[in-house]
């Protein structure tokens, strides 16, 4: 073998070993889908054709990028009129019988620091009324939980004792990390879909796109700061039409910045999620900035945090 020829193929072993490990430190990167508000966020598009036409487009989605998603139900968005719709209620069925998991995000979506603990208790008992079953009936288990607002206890004893109810009941809290205030845009597109205006709702989903790859970048140089590594990520957004028209675009653009779909109970494995918080406050935002404040990090860079656009707030 001449040496020139052994040259050549060495340069291509190594070209093909530093592939793999890009590939590999690329693969390692992970975001965990999470949808909030299930059936739908319906922004006054209300009929049982909107909302289906928003959740099966999700799950096609879902689908074709294999992202497996978890949906966090408020079950008072069941009812109709003070009667249990058997037509959003299957929608739930469509999420279970695709394979996607469900969680309880309390009955009426109810925020914990302006309610007392028994009150706000009574609702997540409430929140799995139909849930709990309906999984069972689809071989699955009811575990995860998701605090409405992201509030979670405005005072260490609060938290505690929430903590404490959520554990004795068998439920594990998904703490949200990646958040891009997706509710705004999904409003705002909302208004432009009935106005039957697609050259604003085409600009409004551009928006939330690009506003959501620069949070990205941003929260992951906070978890930089904060972990001295990038951990599984868990992303929050809301069944709506927005993320329905634009769930393809916002996969390319996690797997463009080097991410991988996992599972809810993939990222929660990371030990990062039992990262201890030492600082509370009356505050609903990502367990990112909570760890920060514990560590006395990341001051700096919150005022770093990026601002979402002017016309989507008008």
């Amino acid at each position: 073998m001449s040496a020139p020829f052994i040259r050549i193929l060495n340069k291509s072993l190594l070209l093909l070993t530093l592939v793999f490990l890009s590939q590999l430190s690329l693969a390692q990167k992970q975001v965990c889908i999470t949808v909030d508000d299930l059936p739908v966020v319906g922004y006054g598009l209300n009929s049982d054709a909107d909302w289906k036409s928003v959740t099966d487009k999700l799950i096609s989605n879902f689908k074709k990028f294999d992202i497996p998603a978890i949906g966090y139900v408020n079950e008072g968005k069941l009812k109709v009129r003070g009667k249990l719709s058997q037509q959003r209620v299957a929608l739930l069925e469509t999420w279970l019988s695709n394979g996607y998991e469900l969680g309880n995000h309390t009955y009426s979506h109810i925020d914990y620091h302006k309610n007392s603990f028994k009150d706000f208790v009574n609702n997540v008992i409430n929140g799995e009324q139909v849930i709990r079953p309906l999984m069972k009936k689809h071989n699955s288990e009811l575990k995860y939980f998701r605090h409405p607002y992201l509030r979670s206890g405005e005072t260490k004893e609060r938290s505690d004792s929430l903590a404490t109810f959520l554990s004795d009941a068998g439920y594990v809290p998904s703490p949200v990390t990646l958040d891009s205030d997706d509710y705004l845009f999904a409003s705002a597109y909302a208004k432009a879909f009935k106005k039957k205006d697609n050259t604003l709702m085409k600009k409004i989903g551009q928006a939330y796109i690009d506003h959501t790859e620069k949070k990205l970048k941003f929260y992951e140089e906070l978890t930089e700061t904060i972990f001295g590594r990038q951990i599984p990520q868990t992303y929050l957004m809301h069944a709506n039409m927005l993320n329905a028209d634009y769930l393809d675009e916002l996969a390319e653009m996690f797997i463009a910045n080097g991410y991988a779909f996992a599972s809810q109970t993939q990222v929660l494995k990371d030990p990062a999620y039992q990262k201890s918080i030492t600082k509370f406050g009356n505050w609903g935002m990502s367990w990112l900035y909570r760890w920060a404040l514990t560590d006395n990090k990341g001051k700096e860079l919150f005022r770093k945090d990026i601002q979402v656009p002017d016309f989507i707030k008008e």
